[in-house]
């Protein structure tokens, strides 16, 4: 039974947080633990989909393993390094600001066990709100435009009717 061992060192995350998402995944076969990495919303969730996904890029390209055949055998998060910097205070004192870090171990294991995957991932982009914002008023915009534009074609042609109308109208007054 191989098992290939990948890590993601200095993460900006606090430990306590990646430990969260990282908890979910002991045991999943590795097709799972990337549904459920993808369906979390948590910040820590991306740069575990990125490690995993090069732990199986690994397998498959170095040891020649088969991704449907590969669980997660163990995820352990430690703390990193610790980034040390001060906040001022009230009457020249400053306030100390520990901004920690994580190393994160991945070990996958091969496994005869393993049912079929229950999921097929697909690579989807994600997009920010504000981007999904933006595009869906520009989509309505133009439908506005449309529709605007064939009400000034109605307009316009309802104003060619009328015209001549007008103007012999105009011209039949009696003057003062």
């Amino acid at each position: 039974m191989k098992e290939i061992k990948v890590k993601l060192r200095y993460l900006r995350i606090a430990p306590r947080k990646v430990r969260l998402v990282a908890s979910v995944l002991k045991g999943l076969s590795v097709n799972e633990a990337e549904a459920q990495l993808l369906l979390n919303s948590k910040k820590s969730g991306l740069p575990l989909v990125k490690l995993l996904r090069s732990a199986i890029a690994s397998a498959k390209h170095n040891y020649q393993l088969n991704p449907d055949h590969l669980l997660v055998k163990e995820i352990r998060v430690d703390q990193g390094s610790v980034i040390k910097r001060y906040m001022p205070r009230a009457m020249g004192r400053a306030a100390p600001i520990h901004k920690k870090t994580s190393h994160i171990t991945l070990i996958l294991a091969e496994s005869d066990k393993l049912k079929e995957p229950r999921f097929k991932i697909t690579m989807v982009k994600r997009i920010s709100k504000t981007k999904a914002e933006k595009i869906a008023k520009a989509r309505a915009a133009t439908e506005e435009k449309k529709e605007k534009d064939s009400e000034k074609t109605k307009v316009e042609e309802k104003r060619k009717v009328k015209k001549p109308g007008f103007m012999k109208r105009v011209f039949r007054r009696k003057s003062i």
